[in-house]
């Protein structure tokens, strides 16, 4: 993680352990401000504790539901401002998806890192307007795409002078109703000489469902961590929730709170056997 400049200009308030890969974690959607403080305070501690740095992450807006039914958000102004409060309070960088080259500088004025969606990791325009806004811009994997395509979206986002980029790996299709995680593509993403996330939630995912909803297994989020940390990730995503069974998006893969200190203990302690 200390190869990255920008990521040490972005964790300079937060002590932590130079040699730890880094979170991005938080509640899948802004639901409520009580939620993102819940998380926010408890996931705080525990990071600092173990010397991670963190940064908190939820979505102001879900755009890509299955269901036209599904819940998308409080509004999106809204939920920015609570993003940015709850930011401020803990002494956090933030992090939420946009969807649209506008929704870039508009995020921007709330957010320190925007996020490219997988589905939308092609898409030139925003992938540029995110660029233009001078923030680090971190891009998920299509669930359709090879990890070494991925160069095409590092370009584009440094060809508007903008080397604040990172690649988050997030499964690949693997029939109609699943993913597949090749830990390959860390590598060889990383050959872009920009930082690599692993998403474990998100990987996890069981889309495509009749029931309108995604599915998903987050029994085994543990175990793609782990493989994460030992292929040299940088980063993990892992998307929590005090009780994911009433969130009110992607509670079928996110990580139940109480479990996260015990994971995280885990993983730095396989973390410093593989640096």
């Amino acid at each position: 993680m200390s190869r990255f400049s920008f990521l040490k200009n972005l964790f300079a308030n937060q002590s932590y352990d130079e040699n730890n890969f880094f979170l991005i974690a938080g509640p899948c959607v802004i639901e409520s401000e009580e939620l993102l403080d819940e998380v926010a305070a408890k996931v705080s501690v525990i990071t600092k504790n173990l010397g991670i740095p963190y940064i908190f992450k939820s979505s102001y807006r879900k755009a890509n539901r299955t269901s036209a039914n599904s819940f998308t958000g409080i509004g999106d102004e809204s939920a920015l401002e609570i993003l940015k409060k709850t930011g401020e309070k803990y002494g956090l960088p933030t992090t939420s998806d946009i969807h649209s080259a506008p929704e870039a500088a508009v995020a921007a004025k709330y957010v320190d890192v925007l996020q490219i969606p997988a589905f939308l990791c092609r898409q030139t325009d925003l992938l540029l307007a995110a660029a233009d806004t001078k923030k680090i811009v971190n891009v998920k994997k299509g669930q359709f795409l090879s990890g070494a395509s991925m160069k095409f979206a590092v370009e584009k986002i440094t060809g508007e002078g903008n080397e604040r980029v990172m690649l988050t790996e997030r499964g690949t299709t693997f029939g109609y109703q699943d993913l597949v995680v090749d830990y390959r593509n860390i590598p060889v993403m990383q050959e872009n000489k920009v930082p690599v996330i692993m998403d474990c939630t998100h990987s996890l995912q069981q889309p495509n469902q009749t029931s309108g909803v995604t599915g998903g297994n987050p029994q085994m989020i543990e175990t793609i961590a782990k493989a994460a940390i030992a292929a040299g990730a940088d980063g993990l995503f892992i998307e929590t929730h005090p009780n994911p069974a009433v969130a009110k998006s992607d509670g079928a893969n996110m990580l139940r709170l109480d479990l996260l200190e015990p994971l995280l203990e885990k993983l730095v302690k396989l973390r410093k056997a593989v640096v």
